[in-house]
């Protein structure tokens, strides 16, 4: 299970006072107002930086750094992931799971056969859609509803569903 879960991805610079332009991986941008810190993520190095502002620009969501205070001193950080602890991660509500817990789950019908691994989590209006994938098979798109979901089980790394009629594509 993943100890660091990713919030948000830097994508540019923001005016000339160090300020980051961040495009949110998370369900709820807001909650980037309550974070304090975060870890940056630049693939070779990691470093925990406190969070002095926070403002929204639509569809994404601007931070200031402590200790960065002009554009140079942010240019760096493109691209860069911004990842937060399990406790400070958001709460979860019942049938709620991290995408990070999902991916690599092992698949398995409610008839007993192994149908794969969740590679992917397709987040459409409606509801999520896993990928489930199979050496030699074509992918498997399973909507993350209840009529399809049966028991998922983190610490067992495994998931049970439900395979409706129409599914599994007939080839």
């Amino acid at each position: 299970m993943e100890e660091l879960l990713q919030v948000g991805v830097i994508t540019t610079t923001h005016g000339v006072r160090g300020e980051v332009k961040v495009f949110p991986t998370t369900d709820d941008p807001a909650r980037f107002k309550k974070l304090k810190n975060v870890i940056l993520d630049t693939g070779k190095t990691r470093k925990e930086l406190e969070i002095t502002g926070v403002k929204f620009f639509k569809n994404m969501v601007i931070l200031k750094f402590k200790g960065f205070d002009n554009m140079n001193d942010v240019e760096n950080f493109r691209q860069a992931k911004l990842l937060v602890t399990r406790e400070n991660a958001v709460e979860l509500g019942e049938d709620e799971y991290f995408i990070a817990d999902l991916i690599g789950l092992a698949v398995f019908s409610d008839e007993g056969e192994a149908l794969g691994v969740i590679t992917d989590v397709l987040q459409t209006g409606a509801n999520d859609v896993y990928v489930i994938s199979k050496e030699g098979q074509a992918d498997l798109l399973v909507p993350a509803i209840h009529d399809c979901i049966k028991e998922v089980d983190i610490a067992r790394q495994k998931m049970t569903i439900h395979l409706l009629p129409g599914l599994r594509s007939e080839s």
